[in-house]
């Protein structure tokens, strides 16, 4: 069974168009909703929207993801941004990647949302650097098998980027196993709403200046004050 697991905090916006494709993708899945104490009316448009389960979780993507995760009944977990629409056809395709026995995992293709020059580059760099490196973030949609997750111990809590540091584990674990992850062809289109109008340069710095200081051992805390929770 596939759980999808769905960190919010003040996404009504968003989040029902996210929900109803969520639904239609994948019509057999179990959709937790991991609600870090939204001051709108997130919780209720998750329930009107196609959640099986709204809970409540101590503000933090990863902290949110660890107890959704743990709320969910599924043996995979699927990781979804509150603002990224997955393809139709993301429960088959998910499935399919897994009946190897090798593949403990993987993500999809990425779209910006909405379509512009500069947002197809920033995606094609995106998709270039997942498909060869295996370089890739929580907003292309992170999938696992649940034994895998939990022997990992999951999302690092309490720190920023906590996709990225998970995401190095997992690869380094399908190295020394001999496992893989797979890079799903269907495309997710993900908001571009941080990186809109006269922020987009200021963005790509800041997304530059993190990693560097993430190389150097500086604390997921300190990094989280660098960057802006905006909506």
């Amino acid at each position: 069974m596939l759980s999808i697991v769905v960190p919010t905090w003040n996404e009504e916006a968003a989040l029902p168009a996210t929900l109803r494709r969520a639904r239609e993708a994948c019509p057999n899945a179990e959709i937790v909703v991991a609600d870090g104490s939204s001051t709108d009316r997130t919780r209720a448009a998750a329930l009107q929207n196609g959640a099986t389960r709204v809970l409540e979780a101590p503000r933090g993507r990863g902290r949110q993801q660890n107890a959704g995760a743990h709320a969910a009944s599924g043996d995979v977990l699927l990781f979804l941004h509150a603002d990224t629409l997955l393809p139709l056809g993301a429960q088959a395709a998910v499935e399919i990647a897994l009946a190897d026995p090798r593949a403990v995992g993987g993500n999809f293709r990425l779209a910006f949302s909405p379509r512009s020059t500069l947002n197809d580059a920033f995606a094609l760099v995106y998709n270039l650097r997942s498909g060869r490196a295996r370089h890739y973030y929580g907003d292309s949609c992170l999938f696992v098998r649940r034994a895998v997750f939990e022997e990992m111990g999951g999302f690092r809590e309490g720190m920023l980027m906590e996709d990225w540091e998970f995401v190095g584990r997992l690869e380094e674990r399908c190295r020394r196993r001999g496992e893989r992850t797979i890079l799903l062809p269907l495309n997710v289109s993900t908001s571009a709403r941080r990186f809109t109008g006269r922020r987009r340069l200021r963005y790509l710095y800041l997304w530059a200046y993190l990693h560097y200081l993430h190389a150097r051992g500086v604390s997921g805390d300190e990094l989280a004050r660098l960057y802006p929770d905006e909506r």
